[in-house]
């Protein structure tokens, strides 16, 4: 599953969500992806140095100040994930408390997506969880410890519908900092599905993450980083979105499935080799390395029975180029 993030990339225009999401349809996302939250929702507005964020991105900003210029007004969900519907594609959201989770489930919101920066929210994840539908865990900034309290908390309630995303937090990322060796680590060590939450550019890393097992991918989208805003820097615009959709589309093609006899029917086994008379052989004479050969194409009998006819003798006569087949021996 391909996921575009739209987050605050909207810049509180809901025309520019709505071109947004018809734009991620036009590159071929699976699912659209929403952030359900206010400002009161996720921090304090207070002028204290804690909720000062120092160094990145957003240097200098209040923490509530951002998140108040980063929501996504409640009132235009119900049209976006109509709007992605009708589009055929899934629309989805991160709740960041509660009352998220129930505006929500009102809107039949079919997947709860738990950000990173809240995978020790446990009665967060305990209450998206039983609400029964497929949970998704950004691991981002996540301990080992805290995956497994949070898958923990999933289960606890019954739902082991669990994803976790591998994810640099981190905005923008660097490639080098992907780790993407992690993917098939973390499925085998917490038993569970695993994608990709990226935010490094292009298509490298979401193209290796599939490569790598990942089932899902998550990436921002803008329609152009010119609008500006506080994720532009980290999200992919519309060209870009779809450059890397095709380009994972493709990967995942080209893994195809597991098949340990697939070469049995490849039109190129014609050309493999096979035993193959090679002199003139007289009825009653034996087939011997001096008359059989093994040779292109591969329309005869098998190599490995080279064995198992030296020293029979021929019921018939052969001519150079006659197959050799164990029941007209």
């Amino acid at each position: 599953m391909i996921v575009a993030e739209l987050s605050a990339n909207h810049n509180h225009s809901l025309e520019v969500a709505r071109e947004s999401v018809r734009a991620m349809a036009e590159c071929g996302v699976d699912a659209v992806k929403l952030q359900t939250y206010t400002a009161d929702s996720l921090t304090l507005d207070v002028r204290v140095d804690d909720f000062l964020l120092k160094g990145g991105l957003w240097d200098g900003r209040y923490l509530h100040d951002l998140y108040e210029e980063a929501n996504t007004p409640y009132e235009w969900h119900a049209e976006l994930f109509d709007l992605a519907r009708s589009l055929g594609m899934e629309c989805f959201s991160t709740p960041f408390d509660r009352e998220a989770v129930d505006f929500l489930e009102q809107l039949g919101n079919p997947v709860y997506k738990i950000a990173s920066f809240e995978v020790m929210d446990l009665e967060l994840i305990r209450y998206a969880a039983s609400k029964g539908k497929p949970m998704v865990i950004s691991a981002g900034i996540a301990t080992d410890r805290e995956i497994f309290e949070a898958i923990d908390a999933c289960r606890s309630v019954g739902n082991d519908d669990i994803t976790l995303l591998k994810c640099t937090s981190a905005y923008p990322a660097d490639i080098s900092d992907a780790d993407l060796a992690m993917i098939p680590a973390m499925r085998d060590r917490y038993g569970v599905k695993v994608g990709l939450s990226d935010h490094s550019p292009g298509s490298i890393v979401p193209v290796t993450a599939v490569a790598l097992g990942a089932v899902m991918i998550e990436k921002h989208f803008i329609l152009d980083r010119s609008i500006g805003g506080p994720d532009a820097m980290f999200s992919l615009n519309r060209n870009e979105f779809a450059a890397m959709v095709r380009d994972v589309r493709l990967a995942q093609s080209a893994l195809g499935t597991v098949d340990f006899d697939r070469g049995e029917n490849a039109d190129g086994r014609k050309w493999g080799r096979s035993l193959y008379v090679s002199a003139p052989i007289a009825e009653g004479e034996s087939f011997t390395v001096a008359n059989v050969r093994c040779v292109r194409p591969g329309y005869s009998l098998h190599p490995r029975h080279l064995h198992d006819i030296l020293g029979r003798r021929a019921t018939r006569p052969y001519r150079p180029g006659d197959r050799i087949e164990f029941d007209k021996l």
